[in-house]
């Protein structure tokens, strides 16, 4: 019996595949649990037309990435903050803060987790950070931070 899986099953395929099972293993099994679905003329047009929506919602956010990227690469956030006498912020800028500053500079809402940080800046200088926007799109941005006068 051919079925259309309707979740990853271990040792039988993907979501979205056409597989050929045992018609008792498909009807006991399967189809009960909602792992698969009878592969129907219908059904195989539907899904396909469904995984064509996946990868077409895929570019398009692949797509959004790139803009986002070509808009953020090589570019300088700048900070002014107080500073002790050796170069320590008093206090330090996190990617929570630099989200911020993204947000309010180029309108990009940029969730905190992506920016790539080894720790927390915590003196001044010029720093290199990493904006992971998709999972092979990354943006890299340059952080200049100064003492305030």
């Amino acid at each position: 019996m051919k079925v259309i899986l309707n979740k990853d099953v271990k040792k039988l395929g993907n979501k979205g595949e056409v597989v050929t099972v045992s018609d008792g293993y498909a009807r006991n099994y399967l189809i009960p649990r909602d792992l698969a679905k009878e592969a129907t003329e219908g059904n195989v047009r539907q899904a396909k037309e469904k995984q064509q929506e996946l990868v077409d919602q895929e570019r398009r956010k692949q797509e959004e990435a790139n803009q986002k990227k070509a808009m953020l690469e090589g570019e300088v956030l700048s900070y002014r903050t107080k500073a002790g006498s050796a170069g320590r912020l008093f206090g330090a800028i996190t990617n929570k803060d630099l989200a911020q500053t993204i947000l309010e500079t180029y309108g990009l809402d940029i969730d905190k987790k992506k920016i790539e940080m080894d720790e927390h800046i915590k003196e001044l200088g010029m720093y290199d950070i990493k904006v992971r926007l998709y999972p092979q799109v990354v943006a890299h941005i340059k952080v200049l931070v100064q003492e305030e006068e």
